[in-house]
């Protein structure tokens, strides 16, 4: 935005940017537009956002035409957490996803072909994770709705393609997502304003490293962002990386694995709960039942941070894979 432009187009433009809904976007876009001054100077600036406002327009009209009351971009949560793929256009996001879940996007060679989202599911150690699609971002119109999915979401994959200007990719589709003040967690600290920002938790996933000529590209990436961004190289195509692409899915999330074990019987080691990271016995107990909640009685805990069958109170904290023993 340039600095020149009075306060009220100013203030205009922060509510065009805060507004969450298609129809709150066209109005305050409207009235942004009207309260910039026309002179040589914002004639490029005003040309790009009645560009904005078309693209918004088409969508509420499009909307209204189907008949459609819901967004499709409201999908329920499943599992044990909701992950947003995103990224520029023709990165093999749909591929990702269709190598990782059991959804069936549209995938093809040609730009823009994913509009709506395409939720699946991913198996991670019999942990289910709901992988989500989403239609590409762009510099000239992002629907608002999509931004609240990535803003409701409890992980964002980033996507961008390795063999097409990668940094570049990341550096747009970044710049995209703070000019709507969704911004990973690292930023804030650099951020000097943090109202009304998501904080949202970020994995870049760099696709497309489809054989070893292209390991040196990849090295030279990571040279450039010069550690600033963790980056998970995959291969959609072949499958490579995508089991290390699962675990830092999983770590990401910010949950672990523990198996609930009847007295005198083996744990099913097939059927973990999924609790956060740094949860208690006692929170274990409200997830098996209620009455465990309640008519605790003592616990034992085979695991990685206790002797086996070590007897433990309700405050006792539980590590990933630990196998618990509750008696009512």
């Amino acid at each position: 935005m340039p600095t020149n432009l009075p306060p009220d187009a100013q203030e205009a433009e922060r509510r065009y940017r805060e507004a969450e809904t298609v129809e709150e976007k066209v109005a305050t876009l409207e009235e942004y537009i009207s309260l910039i001054p026309k002179h040589k100077g914002t004639d490029h600036l005003r040309a790009d956002l009645r560009r904005k406002l078309s693209k918004l327009k088409e969508t509420a009209q499009t909307r209204k035409k189907s008949g459609k009351q819901a967004s499709p971009f409201h999908i329920d949560r499943e599992g044990a957490g909701q992950v947003v793929v995103a990224g520029m256009t023709n990165v093999g996001k749909s591929s990702l996803v269709v190598a990782l879940t059991n959804a069936e996007p549209q995938v093809s060679e040609a730009p823009y072909t994913t509009w709506e989202p395409t939720p699946g599911m991913v198996d991670i150690d019999n942990v289910p994770v709901q992988l989500i699609d989403t239609p590409p971002l762009t510099p000239e119109f992002v629907d608002p709705e999509m931004l609240n999915l990535i803003r409701r979401a409890d992980l964002l994959l980033l996507v961008i393609d390795l063999q097409t200007y990668p940094l570049q990719q990341m550096e747009d589709a970044l710049a995209i997502l703070e000019e709507n003040r969704i911004v990973p967690e690292q930023y804030l600290e650099q951020d000097g304003d943090e109202r009304r920002l998501a904080r949202k938790p970020l994995l870049i996933v760099v696709n497309r490293l489809d054989d070893e000529s292209l390991e040196e590209d990849f090295e030279v990436l990571c040279e450039l962002v010069e550690g600033e961004w963790p980056l998970i190289p995959v291969s959609a195509r072949t499958g490579r990386g995508l089991d290390r692409l699962k675990q830092a899915i999983f770590d990401r999330l910010g949950i672990m694995r523990v198996f609930a074990k009847p007295p005198g019987r083996p744990p099913d080691l097939t059927a973990p709960f999924v609790l956060a990271l740094g949860s208690t016995v006692e929170d274990l107990a409200g997830k098996v039942h209620r009455d465990f909640l309640y008519n605790l009685k003592s616990a034992r805990v085979w695991g990685s941070g206790v002797h086996d069958g070590q007897m433990v109170g309700r405050d006792h904290v539980l590590q990933e894979g630990d196998v618990v023993e509750l008696r009512a």
